[in-house]
């Protein structure tokens, strides 16, 4: 026989669970057409999974705090959870199984970049977890635990990024983000 515990994720971090009550529950969307941001292959509900669910970003965004790139999480990541939870509602379920037939079909699905930078910017985002911590990614995400659907926030454009830095009083030099 074999358990399985498994463990909210605000335990995991050592962290006391919200009550029931006070936790914040996703919309019921019937409509995406008027939800901010590209429609994607698949609607994957940040504010249901960051949320609702208190997955930390970290979780699925592992290689942020290790890589440049934070990179889209891995189907595998996804079916990590997906594998056994199959969703509530008949629209989560219709999205669920989309995964799963493309974990079974070993085609990941084509996702439209949200945040992008010139070609010329980099933007470690090791660095700024490591200097601003990993609750530090609504900065520049915004609150994506209240959106359906994620969309650019930020300008991210050379002024906005100057007044964080100087707000947080770290470097300006250039080739910081100019290599």
């Amino acid at each position: 026989m074999v358990l399985i515990l498994a463990l909210p994720p605000a335990a995991l971090n050592g962290q006391q669970a919200q009550p029931a009550s006070s936790r914040y529950t996703a919309p019921v969307i019937t409509d995406t057409g008027s939800l901010k941001g590209p429609r994607q292959p698949i609607f994957f509900r940040h504010d249901v999974h960051t949320g609702q669910d208190q997955i930390p970003c970290m979780y699925c965004h592992y290689s942020a705090a290790i890589s440049s790139e934070p990179g889209i999480p891995a189907l595998q990541t996804c079916m990590g959870c997906h594998q056994l939870i199959g969703g509530g509602p008949p629209s989560h379920q219709a999205e669920i199984k989309k995964v799963r037939d493309a974990w079974r079909e070993r085609k990941p699905p084509e996702w439209i970049r949200i945040h992008a930078l010139p070609g010329f910017v980099r933007f470690p985002h090791m660095r700024h977890i490591k200097a601003l911590g990993t609750q530090a990614c609504v900065t520049c995400h915004g609150d994506v635990q209240k959106m359906a659907q994620v969309s650019q926030v930020s300008t991210l454009r050379m002024g906005w990024c100057v007044r964080c830095h100087v707000k947080n009083n770290v470097t300006r030099d250039c080739s910081v983000c100019h290599y």
